[in-house]
């Protein structure tokens, strides 16, 4: 059966309720005088420029917390190099709430290529450089240092990716959950809204935040695993095989609880000793330990009472066969209503992840959404741009989450794989908000989507199905039987949105998921009739069959499917249209001859591709388990497995980026060179066959050739757009210190 959770909304208020809505949530001491306040409850620490918007974690958790009677500021973009900017509105009451922001860090500091960006498009004039490297970790021990009494809660997708050990692409290394090494008191991971207000109202009735370990949708440090449990180990749950050939990862020893008789001696114990073992009650039902994989126990096992052993961090860190082990069986408990709890220990103290939280119904999603944002950013800023809110401030969420499971992806793992949905009402309701509040508001509304565009309102077909699934994906390796895939709702609030009294144009921007969309042709026309604005951005990702396996993506078919649909429709309105189609270079599993044939279906489409994404190893993704450890994670591990390849090297790199812009004469060397290591001298030439011409060339056809190279979206345009040249990968910048900043000067 499905798990229920209180509403959200039906806490009884804190007492500071009495204050009111602020118009913007304080980032002064000069603006909590101005609202009366002498302190706050709780105070946000964030990566992000403060924008009063549903699309900035900050703003969201803000205004919820608001809604409980709690006063809640904000620190944005702390000068971190110090603990006194973290002093600015005084001592919470409660808790620090600790964010990197919207985005991880480190992926918006660097490259995949590992290249330093210059920019930053959550900061005002899209500065780079206004937050530290490894933000959760240097911003949580800064309020340690203002504040050592009061407790540090994490969360937000820097903190959610990396609750337990994970591999960290950035230093080549396994690393420790990051709430050991900021030293904060608790993880928040995943869309935490239902952790954050009971955390929040626990906190206020006195209870001590050490005491707080049972809350859904958290990851704490405790010291050993609470009486009463049973204890599995992730073998049993997914047995790796071998592993018995070596020293087992699992061992778990339990010391002897305390006897009222010293057995050797009869000596009898002292009252002391009684009184201890007393109140060591519960811890004397002891810890139930299953280590093999032996099934007859699994019928007396209590859900509620079963945890899950990971190796440990000093074993995933020097094995790569069992961190990939590890992410197997951590993805395979993400469904909320099954998932079991997971423990993995790190030296002496024990990580213990709960389980996910519960989704929000629809009516929970409008309540969140409903807040009285003011949809701009903080007047502190005096009117400079921030990229990230540009792109977004006529853009309207309607849902989260995303069930397609590919492993490169980050949504995922973070916002879980069970579609949250608004209302209808709810979503034209913001339209109504961005006209009334949006400076400058032309009557473009620039996406209706979310993690998708096409997932709203799709859901299991039965609720006790989707409560015992364990897939990893619902549209992998075929779209499951048990799927809602009518997208009527869609369409339906399409129609509306547009029909609104000054709304001029309603564009889709959001990912879409095109196995899904051929299933609904009626959904086609609709989007490509009424909401494409010349383009269409898509991503097959690539086109070889085992490459995508390894993406869990769809064949290329259904993207062809797509295509026929896409131009058809777009005929039949009497439209010019195109598809910009995404691919990824360099992922786990993909060959040199893959991309080459890759290289080959772009040209018989006559794609001529401007902008290459580098597949970039995120903490905890399933693909970055197959980069790290060269094995596969959707399959059971073994030792005995043969190794996938994996593109690592700055050569492998830059031949996997060439095959897919095969068109930029400055990548015609290195593809050269490598055709004819692979035996293929047959695609250089001239012929229509051929990948790219012979290296000697006439006087002046380079040049001509470059001057030539277009990007072509789709079949028959003529639109020219520079392409630049390609990038070479930095050596990796060592990150050892706690202090979350990189060794050297940048």
């Amino acid at each position: 059966m499905p798990k229920t959770a209180p509403k959200l909304d039906s806490y009884t208020k804190y007492w500071a309720e009495c204050y009111g809505i602020s118009p913007f949530l304080p980032t002064s001491r000069a603006e909590m005088d101005t609202l009366g306040w002498d302190s706050c409850d709780i105070i946000i620490v964030s990566g992000d420029a403060y924008v009063d918007h549903p699309s900035f974690g900050m703003a969201v958790m803000g205004r919820l917390l608001e809604s409980h009677g709690f006063r809640v500021g904000i620190i944005s973009q702390p000068d971190w190099r110090s603990a006194e900017p973290f002093k600015v509105l005084g001592k919470p009451n409660l808790y620090f709430g600790v964010t990197a922001g919207n985005m991880d860090s480190l992926i918006n500091r660097y490259t995949a290529d590992l290249r330093i960006r210059r920019d930053d498009a959550y900061t005002p004039g899209g500065e780079g450089g206004k937050r530290p490297d490894r933000a959760v970790i240097v911003y949580s021990q800064r309020c340690k240092e203002a504040w050592k009494d009061v407790p540090v809660v994490i969360g937000g997708i820097e903190a959610s990716l990396r609750r337990i050990a994970q591999y960290d692409y950035w230093s080549d290394e396994v690393r420790r959950s990051v709430l050991i090494d900021s030293t904060a008191d608790i993880l928040l991971y995943g869309n935490a809204e239902r952790a954050i207000v009971d955390l929040s109202h626990r906190l206020a009735t006195g209870e001590a935040v050490n005491q707080i370990t049972d809350l859904l949708g958290t990851t704490v440090v405790i010291d050993s695993v609470p009486g009463g449990y049973t204890e599995l180990d992730s073998s049993r749950v997914d047995w790796p095989g071998q592993l018995d050939a070596i020293p087992s990862p699992y061992e778990y020893i339990v010391e002897k609880s305390c006897s009222t008789d010293d057995k050797k001696g009869g000596k009898k114990a002292d009252s002391n000793t009684k009184a201890s073992a007393e109140k060591d009650a519960d811890q004397e039902q002891i810890v139930r330990i299953v280590p093999l994989p032996l099934r007859r126990f699994e019928e007396d096992l209590v859900p509620e009472k079963t945890c899950i052993r990971l190796p440990s961090f000093e074993k995933v860190s020097k094995d790569s066969a069992l961190y990939a082990h590890a992410s197997r069986v951590l993805h395979q408990e993400a469904n909320p209503h099954n998932a079991r709890i997971l423990v993995q220990k790190h030296g002496k103290k024990e990580i213990w992840v709960n389980t996910p939280p519960i989704p929000l119904t629809t009516e929970e999603m409008d309540y969140v959404f409903g807040f009285p944002y003011q949809r701009i950013a903080h007047p502190q800023y005096e009117g400079q741009k921030i990229p990230a809110y540009d792109m977004i401030k006529t853009s309207v969420n309607i849902m989260r989450g995303c069930f397609g499971g590919c492993t490169f992806c980050s949504i995922t793992e973070h916002e879980g794989r069970v579609i949250q949905s608004r209302s209808e009402e709810s979503v034209l309701k913001e339209i109504e908000d961005i006209k009334d509040k949006v400076p400058g508001f032309t009557g473009a509304i620039s996406d209706l989507g979310g993690p998708t565009s096409n997932m709203y309102h799709l859901n299991c077909k039965d609720d006790d199905i989707q409560a015992s699934c364990r897939k990893l994906s619902c549209v992998f390796p075929e779209i499951c039987k048990n799927l809602k895939t009518d997208h009527s709702a869609t369409t339906q609030l399409y129609r509306k949105a547009r029909n609104l009294p000054g709304i001029h144009t309603v564009s889709i921007a959001s990912g879409l998921r095109y196995d899904l969309a051929i299933r609904d042709p009626e959904y086609v026309k609709e989007l490509v009739t009424h909401h494409v604005g010349g383009y269409l951005k898509i991503a097959p990702e690539h086109s070889a069959p085992e490459t995508l396996s390894k993406m869990m993506k769809p064949g290329i078919d259904a993207y062809e499917e797509f295509e026929r649909m896409f131009y058809k429709y777009s005929k039949q309105a009497g439209k010019k249209q195109y598809l910009i189609p995404y691919f990824i270079a360099a992922h786990p599993g993909c060959e040199n001859e893959d991309m080459l044939n890759l290289a080959q279906w772009l040209k018989s489409h006559n794609f001529q591709i401007d902008q290459v994404q580098t597949f970039y190893p995120s903490p905890m993704s399933l693909a970055t388990a197959m980069y790290h450890s060269g094995r596969n994670p959707l399959k059971r591990i073994t030792y005995k497995s043969k190794k996938m390849f994996s593109a690592k090297s700055l050569e492998q790199r830059r031949l996997h980026k060439a095959f897919l812009r095969y068109h930029d004469p400055d990548n015609w060397d290195v593809l050269r060179d490598a055709l004819k290591k692979m035996g293929r001298e047959d695609l250089i030439g001239n012929a229509d066959k051929s990948i790219v011409p012979p290296r000697h060339q006439p006087r002046g056809a380079r040049g001509a050739a470059r001057r030539a190279t277009t990007v072509r979206p789709a079949r028959g345009d003529k639109r020219q757009q520079q392409i630049p040249a390609a990038r070479s990968l930095k050596s990796r910048v060592p990150f050892k210190g706690r202090s979350g900043a990189p060794s050297g000067k940048r």
